[in-house]
C-alpha cells in the first residue's frame, strides 16, 4: 500500500497542471502549421491577416496568424496613409476580455520562459531592483513600438518595425533560427549581417536570463504585455480576490514570480498560483461572475455537480478544434496545397527547360500593372528583364525600390522590368507609391499567386529575378541589394547566360 501511495505521489508530482496542458495546447494551436518546419516555409494563407492573442513571430514556420506587437508596429508606421483602425480594435479586444491573462494561459513565449526557468540552478528573487526594472518595458514599448516606426513612417515613408527589426527574440528564434536550421535554406545564411548577429546575441542573453530569473523577458521586456497590463483592471478574465475574505497577509504577492504589488495589478499574469497559496481561500479566477477556479472549499452549489460532463465536453471541444486546425493548415488549405515551382518541363529541342533556376526560361505569364497596362513577358524578348519580388510591410524592400528605379531610368530601351507586391497586402500599394515618383511598372500578385509559383517566390523578401535578351534566368535569389550589385547583374544579363 506504502508503494501505491508513493507511486501515486510521484505521479502526481509529475503530471502537468490544468494551465500547462493549456499553454501547451495554445502553443501547438498558434503553430499549427507543421508542414512549415519540415519544408521550411512560411504559411501565408487568408489565416495570416488574423492576430493571434499571444507573442508569436510572423515568419515562424508553424505560425498560421499575424502576430499582434508586429502588426500594430506595420499600423503605426502606415499612419501617413491609413489609421489602423483594426490593430487598435483587436488590441483593445485582446485587452478588455483577458488582459495579461493571455501571457499566464496563452502566450507561447511565455511558455518557454518558464520550462527554462525549470533548469536546476539557483534563482533570483524578486526585489526592489526587478521591482524598478518591470518598468522598463513601457520604456521599449514607447521607444521601439511606437516611436521609430512612426518616425520611418511618417518622415520617410519606410516601415520600421522597430521592436521586430532590434529585439524581438521571438522573431530571431521562431523567425530566423527555425528557418535557417532547415536544410531547404541554406541559401538564406548569405542576408546574415551585424544585425543578426546582435539579435542572435540579444536572445542567447534573454534565454539565459529566463533561467536564472522567472520570466524576465515578460516582467521587463515585452512591450505586449506591457499594452495587455493597461487593462488588467477591467478585463473581463482574471484573478479576483474576495474583499471580506482576505486578512491582508500578502502571501499571495510573497509567493509570486512576478514583480505585483497586489493580485491583479499591471503585473499580474493572472496564472492563478496565488489562489493555492491563499489560507483564507480568497482568490479565484473569474471571466465576469462565471467562477473558473476556485479552492475546492469555496464552491459552494446548489444542485448536483456536473462540472465532470462540463469538463469532458470542453475538452473534446478544445480537441476538435485542435484536429480540424492541424487538418487544415498542413492539408486542406488551398495556401498550403499549392505547387510551388514548374521547372523540368522540356520545351523547344529540350537545350532549355522552363523553370526558376539560372539557365532555365521562366513560364510565361501576364500580370496587369497598377496604372493599367499589362506586362507580358514573352514581349519582352531582347531586353534584360528585371523582377523584383517586394511589400510595403518589408523594410529592406521599400529602402532598395530606388535602387531599381535608378537603373531602370538609366537602361529604359534596354531593360523591362517589374516590381510585383505580394498578394498579402496590408496597405494600398498604389496610395504607397502614389508620390514616390518611382517609374518603374509595378504590379500586385494574383489571389493564388500566379508569379510566386513561376520564379519560386519566397516568403522571405525581397526577391530579385534576372533574365538576359534570351529570356534565360541569370540570377533568382533572396535579399537586398546594392547599384552596385544591379549594375553588375545588368552587364552579366548583357553578355548572356
Amino acid at each position: 500500500m506504502d508503494n501505491k501511495n508513493t507511486m501515486n505521489a510521484g505521479w502526481q508530482s509529475l503530471r502537468p497542471s490544468k494551465r500547462r496542458l493549456i499553454q501547451l495546447y495554445s502553443a501547438l494551436l498558434h503553430n499549427a502549421h507543421l508542414k512549415g518546419f519540415i519544408v521550411g516555409e512560411i504559411y501565408q494563407g487568408n489565416a495570416k491577416y488574423a492576430c493571434v492573442p499571444g507573442f508569436n513571430c510572423y515568419s515562424c514556420p508553424g505560425a498560421i496568424g499575424a502576430c499582434p506587437l508586429g502588426a500594430l508596429q506595420n499600423a503605426l508606421a502606415s499612419t501617413g496613409h491609413r489609421a489602423g483602425w483594426y490593430m487598435m480594435g483587436i488590441i483593445l479586444l485582446f485587452g478588455v476580455t483577458l488582459g495579461r491573462t493571455i501571457c499566464g494561459w496563452l502566450c507561447p513565449l511565455g511558455l518557454l520562459q518558464e520550462l527554462l526557468h525549470k533548469i536546476p540552478t539557483f534563482k533570483l528573487k524578486k526585489n526592489r531592483l526587478t521591482r524598478a526594472l518591470s518598468w522598463l518595458k513601457y520604456v521599449v514599448l514607447a521607444v521601439f513600438v511606437v516611436a521609430i516606426p512612426l518616425w520611418y513612417g511618417v518622415k520617410h515613408d519606410i516601415p520600421v518595425p522597430g521592436f521586430c527589426k532590434y529585439i524581438c527574440p521571438a522573431g530571431t528564434f521562431g523567425g530566423a533560427v527555425a528557418l535557417l536550421s532547415n536544410p531547404n535554406n541554406t541559401g538564406l545564411f548569405g542576408m546574415l549581417g551585424v544585425l543578426f548577429t546582435r539579435k542572435f546575441v540579444i536572445l542567447t542573453v534573454i534565454a539565459l536570463t529566463c533561467i536564472f530569473c522567472y520570466r524576465s523577458f515578460c516582467r521587463f521586456l515585452c512591450p505586449l504585455g506591457a499594452i495587455y497590463g493597461l487593462f488588467n483592471r477591467f478585463c473581463l478574465v482574471g484573478v479576483r480576490v474576495e474583499a471580506n475574505r482576505c486578512n491582508g497577509c500578502g502571501a499571495c504577492v510573497m509567493n509570486c514570480g512576478m514583480d505585483v504589488r497586489h493580485v491583479g495589478d499591471h503585473e499580474c499574469i493572472h496564472c492563478a498560483k496565488c489562489m493555492n497559496v491563499c489560507a483564507q481561500k480568497a482568490i479565484s479566477l473569474k471571466a465576469g461572475k462565471v467562477v473558473l477556479s476556485a479552492p475546492a472549499d469555496t464552491r459552494r452549489e446548489e444542485k448536483p455537480s456536473n462540472n465532470g460532463n462540463s469538463g469532458r465536453i470542453i475538452t473534446g471541444a478544445m480537441l476538435a478544434v485542435l484536429c480540424l486546425a492541424l487538418v487544415w493548415f498542413n492539408f486542406l488549405d488551398p495556401a498550403v496545397r499549392a505547387e510551388t515551382g514548374t521547372q523540368g518541363v522540356q520545351i523547344g529541342t529540350g537545350e532549355v527547360s522552363t523553370g526558376y533556376d539560372p539557365g532555365m526560361e521562366l513560364e510565361d505569364f501576364t500580370l496587369t500593372c497598377l496604372d493599367g497596362t499589362e506586362f507580358h513577358l514573352a514581349d519582352t524578348r531582347g531586353k534584360v528583364v528585371f523582377i523584383n519580388l517586394w511589400a510595403t510591410y518589408c523594410g529592406p524592400c521599400v529602402h532598395e525600390l530606388p535602387y531599381f528605379n535608378e537603373l531602370y531610368k538609366e537602361h529604359e530601351d534596354d531593360i523591362a522590368m517589374l516590381a510585383v507586391h505580394s498578394s498579402i497586402v496590408t496597405d494600398d500599394p498604389a496610395e504607397f507609391l502614389n508620390d514616390k515618383g518611382w517609374e518603374i511598372p509595378f504590379a500586385v500578385d494574383t489571389d493564388d499567386d500566379l508569379l510566386w509559383k513561376i520564379v519560386n517566390g519566397s516568403s522571405t523578401l525581397p526577391q530579385t529575378i534576372v533574365m538576359d535578351k534570351d529570356g534565360i534566368v541569370v540570377y533568382n535569389q533572396i535579399g537586398s541589394v546594392t547599384p552596385e550589385m544591379l549594375e553588375a547583374l545588368y552587364e552579366q544579363a548583357e553578355q548572356g547566360y
